[in-house]
């Protein structure tokens, strides 16, 4: 079976390398002229495992010890691949697993998260107040819900409450998403997958209603732009959109996406880097839904810093056909919000005058869960919804992709009976239901957070 994958971030890469290690031909359709230069770049690559849902707990907990085995992965060894082969000069991106605390926040209630760790054999400790203050120094434990913006008034009003927290000490964040983006496509391209970079889809083709091929054309950079020199034409029995933020539109050109209950459209979003004196987050990493920021560490006592949509913000939606208008470059706004929330919640940061950090466009569903499955065109799947909160989830993703597609190709009905994935690392089962186009809509915080 010939498999073409649109899109080669650190998912549509992984979901390659998979195919491929079950005997597919896989060809990698890729705009950009290497891996991972879309979203994946601008990621800031938190391993976390805090979802709504449990099987998007359990893909982040499958994933989370696959990046632990990561060069194992890679080079295809301890049973990942019936070939492995190994390459001693390459560079592996790696997991800093320092742990993971988010703040208590009514929107992902203890009780719940409890539940769902328990469920999936997560360990996790909850703090109170006075143990959050002892373990990330320099921490104002003030609960400031609900989200307000920083310009306002009421932004700094005194706390007249404490938060605690729910730690874990597993997670943290991966060390170069591009280079694990490339690490992956590395693999797949060692073991017989055919990259097709500084290419762009422009049509999609079908017989009899299944997708029979897919035409490209070379990709200016300049105009963001197909040339018009001419398109190609490539042969497949399957086609797999991992586009980003493109998705919405490679799904047209399919005619898939009519009896989708989800919706998706692409957001810009802004990571900012704030120099953190003493090393003050260090340790673990933290979700602070209280005042509407997400926080890692980095090398050089430097902390990034991203947001988590707080609902007095005002998000910049894009239209699907206008990502490649998007601007950007830093906006002062943007950085405004989150270095002040950070920096109410760690007095002591030092804000630096102008913005640092990264843009990115991440492709958002209605819930903030992704959807792989199928569609109503056969042969045609998606790997969509994905930028902002699924990263870490790309070992997971591969996984189950590649599992999705060969049990449709072999006459399952995930429509009516949802496919179960087992993992290999945990022993637990994934009902990829969770993840269906045709899903009511899960329950989550309605954020990045998932």
């Amino acid at each position: 079976m010939h498999v073409v994958v649109i899109g080669a971030g650190v998912i549509g890469s992984s979901i390659a390398l998979q195919l491929r290690r079950l005997g597919h031909e896989v060809t990698v359709v890729e705009r950009n002229s290497g891996a991972g230069m879309g979203s994946t770049s601008a990621s800031s690559a938190v391993v976390r495992f805090n979802y709504s849902t449990f099987d998007a707990v359990m893909l982040s907990w499958e994933s989370y010890f696959h990046w632990k085995d990561f060069k194992d992965l890679i080079d295809g060894t301890s049973g990942y691949s019936k070939n492995p082969v190994s390459d001693s000069q390459a560079h592996y991106a790696y997991l800093e697993d320092r742990g993971y605390v988010m703040l208590d926040v009514p929107v992902l209630s203890n009780e719940k998260t409890m539940g769902l760790f328990d469920q999936a054999g997560i360990p996790y400790e909850i703090w109170d107040s006075k143990t959050l203050k002892a373990r990330m120094p320099g921490i104002d434990a003030g609960k400031y819900w609900p989200n307000k913006p920083v310009k306002s008034d009421e932004f700094w009003d005194e706390a007249t409450e404490e938060l605690g927290a729910i730690y874990g000490k597993h997670g943290g964040y991966v060390s170069d998403p591009l280079l694990a983006a490339e690490n992956f496509a590395m693999a797949a391209k060692r073991e017989g997958v055919d990259f097709k970079f500084r290419k762009v889809v422009v049509g999609i083709e079908k017989v009899n209603g299944r997708v029979s091929s897919v035409l490209v054309s070379d990709f200016d950079s300049q105009s963001k732009k197909a040339s018009d020199t001419g398109s190609q034409m490539i042969k497949a029995d399957v086609v797999v959109n991992v586009a980003g933020p493109w998705s919405t539109l490679i799904n047209q050109m399919a005619g898939a996406g009519s009896d989708f209950t989800m919706e998706l459209k692409p957001l810009r979003a802004e990571v900012h880097q704030i120099s953190t004196p003493k090393d003050i987050l260090a340790g673990p990493i933290m979700g602070d839904l209280d005042l509407g920021t997400y926080v890692r560490s980095g090398p050089g006592g430097i902390t990034l810093v991203g947001g988590t949509e707080p609902e007095c913000d005002e998000l910049e939606w894009v239209e699907p056909d206008k990502v490649d208008d998007v601007n950007m470059t830093r906006t002062v706004e943007v950085f405004e919000s989150q270095a002040y929330r950070f920096a109410r919640r760690f007095p002591v940061a030092q804000i630096p005058s102008t913005p640092v950090g990264v843009v990115g466009v991440y492709d958002v569903s209605s819930d903030w869960t992704p959807i792989y499955d199928k569609t109503d065109v056969p042969g045609f799947y998606v790997a969509i919804g994905t930028s902002g909160n699924q990263f870490k989830n790309a070992p997971g993703a591969g996984f189950i992709m590649a599992h999705l597609i060969t049990e449709v190709e072999n006459g399952a009905l995930p429509d009516e009976n949802p496919i179960i994935y087992r993992c290999t690392k945990t022993n637990q089962k994934i009902n990829l239901g969770t993840f269906s186009r045709k899903r009511a809509r899960n329950l989550t915080s309605g954020t990045v957070m998932g």
